[in-house]
């Protein structure tokens, strides 16, 4: 179908495409030269401005008498009306003077370019814009003098650093020189962050006077130079555990007391967020989404901080025993805390135990000590629950001790067992009062009085007796172990009716001996499943008996006078495992978030950003573009170079094997006609498969061919 000339395309003309084929081949060289170019004369500029000792026209690094002559030469010179210097001029002559012949400001300038009073100069100039030089007050600078030691800090030095390390806690560390206004101001919050991290880590301050240490924890520029980013104070951090530079880290949040205890805790230690709760949600997503059997610890503030780092590093070690919340004080809401907790003022903390049992409150300041000491007093529930973390420490656990100690021989442990119900909530009560009853603190009552609970009354006050409880249902293998009986499904397992039965039943415990531990004899059991025995043999009587405290003391006082006096029978057989607890929800929000020293997205992203910033003032960058750009050149030329011959070489072949009078014609197609050498390729390419394959004697048939007859033929 033919085409109108219309509609045709014209075509491009060989020199425009040339060009445009030579401008795409070097054009990434092109680039490498103007960013080499861009680099050496607008960014190294930048990266590098005058220094302090150029506006006074000496070298770098000079000395201070050197600073002094040359201020003076110059000073003498505006006053005889040589030079009259601008306003400018003079304030950057005068800041240099002042800045360089200060030793404690001139060390550290020459040493990590550290210049925090460098806004003077741009106040100044704003201050006395179009004034004469006699108008501007000195000194221009603000002089400080701060010594640690007149604050009790421990300073840490070059000797000492290694063994700072040495011990199993973190340590953060403030770099600070003595002639900075900054640190100087930021002293009184550096005791507030000591004290706050008491306990949970340790601290200390190294001078830049001690050149050595101060270099060592430095930022290292590209050219190996020590430089502090932000100025002084400086502040990194080492965990538990860390011996060098490869996991420390370095704090580059606000100078804020919240900020760096936060930083510290979150980062370096890894500990939980504790949050805030109104008096609307605390109902429905801190004390009904607790687990049961913790203690609720809920602190009252009045400033809505954080948690301090010690208070989270207790939520941590306790997190089996207790889960926290944070309320803020509002004097508006005052009578619902007096009514609901009998919280008077804030700060206070408040310890939650049982449903019917009062609340523990303690008012005031707490330190890390204190708060320690609360907690271990406050930490298990009136009637603590039996669990794989409490066992050995209540003195329940066959394969450990009385909570008398390793010396004592029997001990008991009173063992209410059942599924969250009203009827175990009921007995929980019960046994709470019995508990009560025997440990009431001097104050005599009808039990003090009956002889017959004497040994009970004995045996709480060795602690050779202990009160518990356990869940029926989560512990079903360690329940069914000891209830044996007809109703145990009613108290062990998982609930298959509507019936709950709480039971109550007592363990005597019994050490072997351990000379006298192979003389013992195992039990059936043991001997058919092969199962090790524990160190300490079992005794267990249940209770079936009513509600009264009266007659359950009685009972167990008769138990352990028997107990006591008497050669009972017992078993030795392996106790089951405690099943342990599942991880509190509310722990694993809080944890969310904490990562470790070097972890975080945030945190790779801003160390990957401060790289690129602090290579673009390598003066080895520009040079660096600008050898790439000529290396990038050259192999650009070099293939081309080599293509073109290439081309060139072809076609002066295919020519010497035409004819003379077809060249002319030849040449003059070349432009418009495919060569032979193309036309033999493009036919080659597409031969079929089959002509590969070499023909048979019968595939062709001779022109002169005829049939040939044989004698012993059936024809003719």
């Amino acid at each position: 179908m033919a085409t109108s000339s219309s509609s045709r395309v014209p075509a491009k003309p060989a020199g425009t495409s040339s060009i445009l084929s030579m401008l795409k081949a070097y054009s990434i060289p092109f680039i490498l030269f103007c960013a080499s170019l861009f680099y050496q004369l607008v960014v190294i500029p930048r990266a590098f401005p005058r220094s302090h000792y150029d506006a006074l026209g000496i070298k770098a690094q000079s000395s201070i008498e050197e600073v002094n002559q040359a201020y003076e030469k110059l000073s003498s010179k505006w006053n005889l009306g040589v030079e009259v210097p601008s306003t400018i001029d003079f304030i950057k002559a005068r800041y240099a003077f002042e800045l360089l012949t200060n030793q404690i400001w001139k060390r550290d300038y020459d040493l990590f370019g550290i210049d925090e009073q460098f806004h003077v100069i741009e106040k100044a100039k704003e201050q006395y814009v179009r004034r004469s030089i006699s108008a501007i007050s000195f000194p221009l600078l603000e002089t400080i003098s701060f010594d640690p030691e007149d604050h009790a800090f421990d300073v840490i030095n070059s000797e000492n650093f290694q063994s700072k390390l040495e011990t199993d806690k973190a340590l953060l560390i403030q770099i600070f020189s003595p002639g900075s206004v900054r640190c100087a101001q930021f002293s009184n919050k550096w005791k507030r962050i000591v004290t706050l991290l008491d306990g949970v880590a340790d601290t200390g301050v190294i001078d830049l006077a001690d050149v050595q240490l101060a270099t060592y924890l430095a930022e290292k520029g590209p050219g190996g130079l020590p430089f502090f980013r932000h100025g002084v104070p400086v502040f990194v951090a080492f965990p538990p555990g860390c011996r060098d530079l490869r996991c420390m880290s370095r704090y580059e949040g606000e100078l804020s007391i919240d900020s760096v205890t936060d930083w510290v805790a979150t980062t370096i230690l890894s500990l939980p967020r504790i949050r805030y709760y109104s008096k609307e949600s605390m109902a429905q997503d801190f004390l009904m989404k607790s687990k049961p059997h913790k203690v609720k610890v809920i602190f009252f503030s009045q400033t809505g901080e954080r948690a301090t780092p010690f208070i989270r590093q207790a939520a941590k070690n306790y997190s089996a025993y207790a889960t926290f919340a944070f309320v803020l004080w509002q004097e508006g809401e005052s009578s619902l805390w007096w009514n609901m907790l009998g919280v008077e003022s804030a700060p206070a903390i408040v310890f939650l135990k049982e449903t019917g049992v009062k609340p523990v409150v303690h008012h005031g300041y707490v330190n890390s000590s204190l708060f320690v000491d609360i907690m271990e007093r406050n930490k298990n529930q009136v009637l603590p629950q039996l669990r794989s973390v409490t066992s050995m420490e209540l003195g329940c656990n066959a394969r450990g001790f009385s909570r008398a100690g390793k010396d004592t021989r029997v001990w008991y442990c009173v063992v209410l067992a059942g599924r969250y119900s009203q009827e175990l909530n009921e007995m929980r009560e019960t046994v709470r009062r019995v508990q009560e009853t025997l440990s009431n603190d001097g104050e005599l009552t009808a039990v003090d009085q009956d002889p017959s609970s004497a040994p009970a009354l004995l045996a709480l006050k060795q602690k050779r007796l202990t009160f518990t409880w356990l869940d029926g249902e989560a512990q079903k293998s360690y329940c069914f172990f000891y209830i044996n009986s007809e109703n145990s499904y009613e108290t062990c397992g998982p609930r298959r009716d509507i019936t709950d039965v709480a039971q109550l039943f007592i363990v005597r415990y019994e050490r072997n001996v351990t000379e006298d531990v192979e003389k013992q004899p195992t039990s059936r059991y043991s001997e058919l499943y092969n199962v090790e025995a524990d160190p300490a043999s079992q005794l267990v009587a249940k209770y079936n008996g009513s509600n009264k405290i009266e007659e359950i003391v009685q009972w167990i006082s008769e138990i352990i006078k028997d107990g006591d006096s008497k050669n009972l029978p017992s078993f030795r057989t392996r106790t089951p495992e405690l099943v342990p607890e599942d991880a509190d929800s509310s722990w694993s929000s809080w944890s969310q978030g904490t990562v470790g020293p070097n972890g975080g997205f945030k945190h790779r992203i801003k160390s990957f950003l401060n790289r690129i910033h602090d290579y673009s003032g390598d003066p080895r960058v520009g040079p660096f573009l600008l050898l790439a750009s000529l290396i990038s050149f050259g192999s650009v030329w070099l293939r081309r170079s080599q293509v073109a011959q290439s081309s060139e070489s072809d076609h002066s072949s295919e020519r010497s094997n035409e004819p003379e009078h077809l060249s002319q014609q030849t040449r003059e197609s070349d432009h418009t006609q495919p060569s032979a050498r193309d036309t033999t390729t493009r036919k080659r390419r597409n031969r079929p498969r089959n002509d590969l394959v070499p023909p048979s004697m019968t595939d062709v048939e001779p022109k002169d061919a005829c049939q040939a007859e044989f004698s012993d033929s059936d024809t003719g």
